[in-house]
C-alpha cells in the first residue's frame, strides 16, 4: 500500500524519497550539529531538506536564522549541495505579516540565496498566499526568478486550491508543489480540494506537521489525540513499528504521494523515521485512523 520508492522531483537535481526533512526550528549556531543533522537525513534515505526565511524569527539571531546556519552548513560541507534537493520558502514578513507585492517576492529569494550561499534554489515556494497581493504579480515574480536561474521551480504553501488554480492561471509554467499541514490530526487536505487537485495537476504534496505538532508522539492530550492514537497504535503493535512511523505511513499511502517532512532536530529519531517505509497497513487500517480522526463513520 505504501509507495517509498524513490523519484525525480526537479531536473538536475538528486532523486527524493517520500520522505523530506524541515530545517524548521532554529537551534543557536553549532555548524557541527546542525551538519549531525543533515547527515542524519542522508542516512535515512531524505534527500529534500525544506526551509524558509522566517525560520529563526522569536530567537537571538532572528529572521533568515535558520538559512544562515545551514548556508553555514553547505560552506562547510563542499559536496552536500549535490547531494539534496534544496527547497526554500518566502513572502511573510512580520509583522504584516505577508507582503509579495511589488519585486518584494524577488528580493526574498534573492536573500535567501545570500543566506544560503547557493546560486540557485530548486523549489522556491510562496509560504503563505499574500491577499493583496493579485495573483499576476506573485506569478510575474516566480517567472521572473526562473528565468534568471535564481530557481529551479516553483511552488506554494498554506494555499487552497482555489488560490493555486488562481496563480496557476498567470504562471507560464507549472507549479511544482504544494505544502499544506497534513497528518492524522489535520485531515484537511482530504476533503477541501487540496489533495484532489494535487493528483488533477501532478503537485507534487511536501506535508508539514506530519506528527500533529508532536502530539502524536506523547500522551493523548484530549479525547480525539486519544482515539487517533489508539487507531495509530494498533498498527503499529502488529508491525513492531513506532507510532510515529506509522502516522508517517498513514499519510505516504494516499495516491497523491505526499512526501511528509520530518520535523525532529535530533539525529536519532530523524533517522528513525524512515522506519514509515517498512510499514504495511490495509485499506481498513488506513480509514480506521480517519474514522478516530474525524469521530464518525465514514458516511
Amino acid at each position: 500500500m505504501i509507495n517509498a520508492a524513490v523519484r525525480p522531483l526537479i531536473d538536475g537535481a538528486p532523486a527524493v524519497s517520500a520522505l523530506g526533512w524541515g530545517m524548521w526550528r532554529y537551534h543557536g549556531d553549532d555548524v557541527a550539529a546542525a551538519t549531525a543533522r543533515s547527515m542524519a537525513a542522508l542516512e535515512a534515505g531524505i534527500t529534500l531538506f525544506d526551509t524558509a526565511d522566517i525560520y529563526g524569527f522569536g530567537h537571538e539571531h532572528g529572521f533568515g536564522a535558520a538559512e544562515a546556519l545551514f548556508g553555514r552548513v553547505l560552506k562547510a560541507n563542499p559536496g552536500l549541495r549535490d547531494r539534496i534537493v534544496l527547497a526554500t520558502k518566502g513572502g511573510i514578513q512580520p509583522p504584516i505579516p505577508y507582503h509579495q507585492r511589488g519585486n518584494r517576492l524577488v528580493e526574498c529569494c534573492e536573500a535567501s540565496l545570500r543566506r544560503l550561499n547557493v546560486d540557485c534554489i530548486d523549489l522556491y515556494q510562496v509560504h503563505r498566499p499574500d491577499l493583496l497581493a493579485h495573483p499576476a504579480e506573485v506569478a510575474a515574480a516566480l517567472d521572473r526568478l526562473r528565468q534568471q536561474g535564481k530557481i529551479k521551480a516553483a511552488g506554494v504553501s498554506n494555499y487552497t486550491a482555489a488560490q493555486v488554480a488562481a496563480l496557476s492561471a498567470h504562471l507560464p509554467f507549472p507549479l511544482l508543489s504544494i505544502q499544506p499541514e497534513f497528518s492524522p490530526l489535520h485531515i484537511d487536505p482530504l476533503f477541501d480540494g487540496v489533495l484532489d487537485q494535487a493528483l488533477e495537476r501532478g503537485l507534487t504534496v511536501l506535508t508539514w506537521s506530519p506528527l500533529g505538532g508532536g502530539n502524536l508522539l506523547g500522551d493523548a492530550g484530549d479525547e480525539r489525540t486519544g482515539r487517533v492514537a489508539a487507531a495509530l497504535d494498533a498498527i503499529a503493535i502488529r508491525q513492531g513499528a513506532t507510532r510515529a512511523a506509522v502516522a508517517y505511513a498513514w499519510a505516504i499511502a494516499h495516491p497523491a504521494r505526499p512526501i511528509p517532512l520530518v520535523g525532529s532536530q535530533t539525529p536519532a529519531r530523524i533517522r528513525e523515521a524512515a522506519d514509515a517505509f517498512t510499514v504495511q497497513m490495509t485499506g481498513a487500517e488506513w480509514y480506521a485512523v480517519l474514522v478516530a480522526a474525524r469521530g464518525q463513520p465514514m458516511p
